[in-house]
């Protein structure tokens, strides 16, 4: 178990080293005022029981709403389903589909949107990986990649989520998996004006009880 935690620390390590750089995130740190610290008040923007993702006007009366209310930090879904919210080639390569298929993304980058309208009210953007390594057991992509999966000592990958959402967890020590949640990493920060990257869902280790 210590060794599979050294493993999965140094997975982190080694994600945080090749994201960092990209968002210049330390340059931010040393850049802050120590008599004036910067007090975060965010929200996460989420796709879970609401629909401020999927529509745009929906997306800037919100965005506007919590600049109202003294909000200075965002954080959208880009990564829940076991799709991203997002036009991705990293996920077509890896999952053979570029983004969630929800007809209120298609045509749009619901991303690109938030991040426009955020900075306008000048809110900083921290996309959300919210399913971290969790994944629906029906997709076609973890039908695909079987080997991917964390598996309990009788085989069994899958859980109940709620006790009626079929869920799968994704092995966080295998290379195909770290390759994937790397490759957003860096296919964002890369591409998008944001302000960090939240792995809080990835750093969750503690995989379901019925997978131990």
């Amino acid at each position: 178990m210590v060794l599979l935690l050294k493993k999965f620390g140094l997975f982190l390590l080694g994600l945080l080293t090749v994201v960092l750089p990209a968002i210049n995130l330390q340059a931010r740190i040393l850049d802050l005022t120590p008599a004036f610290p910067f007090t975060v008040q965010g929200v996460w923007l989420t796709n879970v029981d609401s629909d401020v993702l999927y529509d745009a006007d929906q997306l800037k009366t919100a965005i506007a709403d919590l600049k109202i209310t003294n909000f200075n930090t965002l954080y959208p879904t880009v990564w829940n389903g076991g799709h991203t919210l997002y036009p991705s080639p990293v996920a077509e390569i890896y999952l053979n589909q570029s983004q969630d298929p929800h007809p209120g993304l298609q045509g749009r980058d619901s991303l690109a949107e938030a991040i426009a309208l955020a900075k306008a009210e000048d809110l900083q953007v921290i996309p959300w990986f919210e399913f971290g390594f969790m994944a629906p057991a029906e997709s076609d992509w973890v039908k695909a990649h079987s080997d991917w999966l964390t598996q309990n000592a009788q085989g069994e990958t899958i859980w109940l989520e709620g006790k009626k959402h079929p869920r799968v967890w994704l092995n966080p020590l295998h290379a195909e998996v770290q390759d994937l949640i790397t490759a957003l990493a860096l296919e964002i920060v890369t591409n998008y004006d944001v302000d960090g990257i939240q792995f809080l869902s990835l750093i969750h280790i503690s995989e379901p009880t019925r997978l131990r």
